[in-house]
This record gives C-alpha cells, sequence and structure tokens, in this order.
C-alpha cells in the first residue's frame, strides 16, 4: 500500500489485514489464505492524518501481488471524511504557546541518545542529518565543524573520523537553474571537509522526490562504508570518494573544471551527454551548460555566458540532471564556485 500520510489500518472484505502508525515506512502486508475471493473484494483503508487532508503518497507501488499476477490499484476510489478534529488553541493566534516536543527542545537529543554512549571507545561517527535545517542551509557551515569538535572533545579519542551523508535529492525536478536551500545546504556540507579527518558520501541519486525518507539505505551505507574503511581502517588502495571540486580555469568563454578523486576516470552515467552544470555571469542568472569530459577535468561553455563569473552542478532540490560519477561508480558532489580570472 505504498506511503500514507499519516497512519492507516486495512481491511479486505471486512477483515482486518494490517496498519502502520506513522507515514514513512512502505506499506506492506499479508492477507490470510482464503480472504481473498473470485469476483468482486472490498479493500478498505482507514487513513488517520496529524494535521492536513492527508492521504496516499503520489508515484508508490499500491498493488495485490499473488504468486501469478501483480493487479495495480491505483486509480479512483471512493472516499469519506469521518472525522476532522477541531484546532486547538496552542500555536494559532498570537502569544500562544506552541506544544513540547521532547527531540527538538536543547539537549533533548544530545543528553537521550549520545551522551549515554560518551564513556564507551568507538572507532569514528557515521552521521546522516539535516532536512530540518535546510530553511538556514549557511549556519549549518558552521553548526557542523562545532558539532565534530564538540564530540571529538568529549569522547578524548583525538580527531575521530567523522564521516556524513550529503543530503539526497528530494522534492520535484525543476527544467531550469534555480536557486535552492536544498543544493546551499549540500554546499554547506561540502565545505566541512576542510575539516581534518572528515569524509563525505554523496546521495544525490540515492533519494526519492516523495519520499523525505527514501527507501534506498543500501547505496548510501556503502558509500559511508568506503570513507569509513579509508579513514578508520586505513585502506589506501580503495576508491572511497566520487569526483569533489578542486579549481576552475577560465579560457574565453569556456571554463575548465578540476576535481579530486577522479580515480580510476570520469564518466557519464546513464547518458551519452553530461548535464547538470549551469554558468552564470557577474549578473549571477544562470544558464544550463555545454559539459564535456576532457580528460581528468570538465570544459563548460555556454552561448548565453560570453565572460563566466560562476559555476554550479547539480545545484537544486532534486538534481535528476547530475550524471558525473567517476568509475568506481561514485557520484561527484554538487558545488558552486567563483570563477577565478586572477591567472
Amino acid at each position: 500500500m505504498g506511503r500514507i500520510i499519516d497512519a492507516d489500518s486495512v481491511f479486505l472484505n471486512g477483515k482486518f489485514i494490517g496498519n502502520t502508525t506513522y507515514q514513512y515506512p512502505p506499506r506492506r502486508y499479508v492477507i490470510p489464505a482464503g480472504l481473498l475471493k473470485s469476483g468482486k473484494n472490498i479493500l478498505i483503508v482507514k487513513v488517520v492524518s496529524s494535521s492536513g487532508k492527508g492521504g496516499f503518497v503520489p508515484d508508490k507501488n499500491y498493488s495485490l501481488l499473488t504468486p501469478e499476477k501483480k493487479i495495480d490499484l491505483r486509480g479512483e476510489w471512493s472516499f469519506e471524511v469521518g472525522y476532522a478534529q477541531p484546532r486547538q488553541n496552542q500555536g494559532f493566534r498570537a502569544g500562544a504557546e506552541m506544544p513540547l516536543v521532547a527531540q527538538n527542545e536543547p539537549t533533548g537529543l544530545f543528553n537521550t541518545m549520545v551522551s549515554p554512549a560518551v564513556r564507551f571507545a568507538i572507532k569514528g561517527f557515521l552521521w546522516y542529518q539535516g532536512e530540518s535545517n535546510t530553511g538556514d542551509p549557511k549556519a549549518y557551515g558552521q553548526l557542523l565543524p562545532a558539532l565534530i569538535k564538540d564530540w571529538r572533545n568529549k569522547w578524548k579519542q583525538g580527531d575521530l573520523p567523522f564521516i556524513y551523508a550529503q543530503l539526497p535529492n528530494f522534492m520535484e525536478a525543476s527544467y531550469l537553474p534555480e536557486e535552492s536551500s536544498w543544493a546551499e545546504f549540500r554546499q554547506s556540507q561540502l565545505q566541512a571537509l576542510s575539516v581534518p579527518n572528515t569524509g563525505m558520501a554523496v546521495a544525490i541519486d540515492a533519494g526519492e522526490w516523495n519520499d523525505i525518507h527514501p527507501l534506498d539505505k543500501k547505496d548510501v551505507g556503502e558509500r559511508l562504508a568506503l570513507w569509513a574503511s579509508h579513514l578508520a581502517y586505513h585502506d589506501q588502495e580503495i576508491i572511497y570518494s566520487g569526483p569533489i571540486y578542486k579549481s576552475n580555469h577560465p579560457k574565453g568563454s569556456e571554463l575548465t573544471i578540476n576535481f579530486d578523486h577522479v580515480e580510476p576516470g570520469l564518466m557519464i552515467k546513464g547518458s551519452d551527454k553530461l548535464t547538470g552544470f549551469a554558468l552564470a555571469g557577474e549578473d549571477k542568472v544562470f544558464y544550463w551548460g555545454q559539459a564535456r569530459i576532457v580528460g581528468d577535468a570538465v570544459v563548460l561553455s555556454s552561448p548565453l555566458v560570453v565572460k563566466p563569473a560562476f559555476v554550479r552542478y547539480a545545484w537544486a532540490d532534486n538534481p535528476d540532471r547530475a550524471n558525473l560519477y567517476n568509475k568506481a561508480n561514485l557520484p561527484a558532489s554538487p558545488f558552486e564556485a567563483e570563477v577565478d580570472h586572477s591567472r
């Protein structure tokens, strides 16, 4: 039953077959033998939404599966609103107190989930967080290094490896270059690599446009593990990162982009055309660039930008055009950079 906002209970021919209490898990319910019958069957889903109208999340798997066939359950459904809870006083008028949410209170997460582990010796940290900070992405450029420093101080084991996942792709894709708080946030995460003994797993190809908790945990976990093998276990032979922006060199209307971690070579994934790069002049109005791989670099140009002043790659909430990888099948990190005209 795909995903439902927020909670659901499912009944087939009047018999309860399963329920889920919050919106993020995929719904997979097993029908008891003998309950499904030939001819007409009645499937009822009771939905409870904590705010808004709730309902079925689009583009998920809604189907009835048997050993012989798959029956698509998408289409027209009958529905009825059973009850609408009147709004409470909290938060809907000036001066009203917002309800207490323990996980969002100062020290709420640290004291309950992190502090108890400080007494244990560890090998390093794997960190996946950030969606709730995308409203102020630049601040995260200070918050993440501060967190790394604080935790290392508390564990008293030196500069322990701190490896984090960059935000995945999310929300609807855009046809044109655009401003993006999610892209700005990824830039703050990219800049945190300047902190010694840190690593970043790129995940812009592992998300889902309609799910802030995407199902593909395996690719992200394996990319974090590659960094851990290198930083924590000192494997010097492993390819552990995709391409990371290093520098740019303009020549006329063309711009050459150089990367770290290009081994064992750059490649385009899933296409014969390199996409996802955008160029802008001094006005910072971005246009898609025409990009090609030349050796271990990418060369860009745009007929609409005579003198490039800024360059971006995969700069969007959902950068679905981004297809630059190294030949170890690891994606390049999104980035924004000012063009260096000093050379």
